[in-house]
């Protein structure tokens, strides 16, 4: 059993939420999943033994939240190359932030990367909650196969 680690920064709660249900699509696959906010992640060594690395955030203001901004930073030197990665987040207007990061995971990691990224408005509309619980579940098939 693989271990996957979500992190999001959030400002409303959707971008929380959206991770929580990746979490069970990976759950539901046999895997264990830990969901964290973006401030618990204070140095390179907590984000050490783990499988897959998805990580999410908002977008505010056309770019991904400062909290995010920080953990990719931090996360440049933790060794991820190889790793299975996934990018999520939620959006009002525009839905950059998960791009950015999904590219920052696939071209300066050299992640693994699952398809593309996951945007969604909410997790509640337009079959959300599936969606969501569907891209945990191809994060899971990418680590049955690593």
């Amino acid at each position: 059993m693989a271990k996957a680690l979500i992190v999001y920064s959030s400002r409303t709660g959707e971008t929380q939420r959206i991770g929580e249900l990746i979490a069970e699509g990976i759950r539901i696959s046999g895997h264990e999943a830990k969901v964290v906010r973006d401030k618990s992640i204070k140095k390179e060594s907590d984000l050490d033994g783990y499988g897959a690395y998805v990580f999410g955030s908002a977008t505010y203001h056309g770019t991904m939240m400062q909290g995010m901004k920080t953990l990719l930073f931090l996360a440049e030197n933790a060794k991820l190359e190889g790793k299975v990665g996934a990018a999520f987040g939620a959006f009002g207007w525009s839905g950059e932030a998960p791009g950015r990061i999904f590219g920052t995971m696939e071209n300066i990691y050299k992640m693994k990367m699952v398809k593309e990224p996951l945007m969604l408005k909410s997790s509640s509309l337009g079959g959300g909650l599936q969606i969501a619980q569907d891209y945990g579940r191809e994060i899971a098939k990418k680590l049955d196969a690593s």
